[in-house]
């Protein structure tokens, strides 16, 4: 939000690889998983993080157009991207050469654990803040593990207790990360061996089931059925109404229109980002706008829709919910959507990772909408487990 103190965080995502294993006919981060590439759920995520942060795309030599043009979808707003190297550390050297000399804390995530939720990335990176050094996430071992020699027999049982399964992201302070990989002599299976290899410290934290790498066809279906979720869904509905303010710019479906009167409100008025929000809110049970906001919270005077809608995603998603689909529709007499309905509707979309449709009406000249003293915007959303 526009009142961020925290530290300065850079995420590199790692999207170079072939995906061989996946069989596809595509790299395995441009495979599309229910509409969106896994690329693009990546970032989606690093969006509705807490904490601010920069992503770094690193994709093949081949693909950097397709990666910039879906990184800046996906993220609102034009992202590095840079070429991948011949071996994974080598990619996300490529990455780490272009991060910003005043962050203070890296993650590096894989692209292919497209369903690691803003949650997980947020916890990393307190992790990190609090303790000083590199933090990972990982589950326990549930399988028991044998130890086997290259004839297949079986020379010992593991001790499970000690094993834990490593996830991305993993979050390092960005000096310590640097330094790891200056002094990297081999290649090795993750980030945190290169640190640890250097002799810094690198703990663990509880990671998320949701987090699982995408590597087979298998791990692919798997990925769809949790995208279709095992809980009924849930719909939400909100609106929102704003006088029109001449003397303010109009800002409406996260968009600027110039020339056109703007809407009074604390915020910048946007009524459609607005009902949205109270939409979303709704269908997970989280209250409304103006008891989460606040109506005079001086840190939201002037802030734009945006804000408030990454700021109910990321809620939204905390309670263990996807959207599904948001559909709003503006009744007035100005502006005319018609011309920037496909604008706004990608607008939107890019911010909650949904697909987003927007309709208008009027009123025919009956009551405040149909006189021109302002407009309304009634949203309805869906929400999936």
């Amino acid at each position: 939000m526009d009142s961020y103190t925290g530290p300065r965080v850079a995420v590199v995502i790692v999207a170079a690889g072939s995906g061989t294993r996946l069989g596809a006919e595509r790299p395995k981060a441009f495979v599309t998983l229910q509409g969106l590439t896994l690329l693009e759920r990546s970032l989606h995520a690093v969006r509705g993080m807490r904490h601010a942060a920069d992503p770094i795309v690193v994709a093949p030599a081949e693909l950097l157009a397709e990666a910039a043009e879906l990184s800046e979808r996906a993220s609102g707003r034009p992202v590095q991207v840079v070429a991948g190297g011949a071996t994974r550390q080598r990619s996300v050297a490529e990455g780490l050469a272009v991060v910003d000399s005043s962050v203070e804390v890296v993650l590096v995530h894989d692209a292919a654990r497209a369903l690691a939720p803003s949650t997980l990335f947020d916890a990393v990176v307190d992790a990190v803040v609090e303790r000083g050094y590199g933090v990972i996430p990982g589950l326990p071992v549930s399988d028991t593990v044998k130890r086997i020699g290259a004839d297949g027999i079986v020379h010992e049982t593991v001790d499970r207790s000690a094993l834990a399964a490593v996830q991305t992201p993993q979050g390092f302070p960005c000096e310590q990360l640097l330094t790891a990989y200056a002094l990297a002599e081999s290649d090795e299976t993750d980030d945190a061996g290169l640190v640890a290899a250097a002799g810094f410290r690198v703990d663990v934290v509880p990671g998320d089931a949701h987090a699982f790498k995408v590597t087979t066809p298998w791990d692919l279906r798997r990925a769809e059925e949790m995208l279709t979720g095992s809980r009924s869904p849930r719909i939400g509905s909100g609106s929102d109404t704003h006088a029109y303010d001449p003397a303010a710019e109009l800002w409406l479906a996260g968009l600027h229109w110039p020339g056109e009167p703007g809407l009074a409100g604390h915020s910048d008025g946007d009524a459609v980002a607005h009902a949205i929000v109270d939409a979303l809110l709704s269908a997970a049970g989280l209250g409304d706008i103006g008891g989460v906001f606040g109506t005079g919270d001086p840190r939201f005077s002037g802030a734009h829709g945006d804000v408030f809608l990454t700021e109910a995603r990321r809620r939204v998603e905390e309670a263990g919910f996807r959207i599904g689909n948001v559909a709003v529709q503006v009744i007035g007499n100005r502006p005319k959507l018609a011309g920037r309905r496909a604008e706004a509707e990608e607008r939107l979309s890019a911010i909650l990772g949904a697909p987003v449709s927007v309709g208008a009406t009027t009123t025919d000249g009956l009551g405040f909408t149909g006189r021109g003293e302002g407009l309304t915007a009634q949203a309805t959303a869906l929400l999936l487990g």
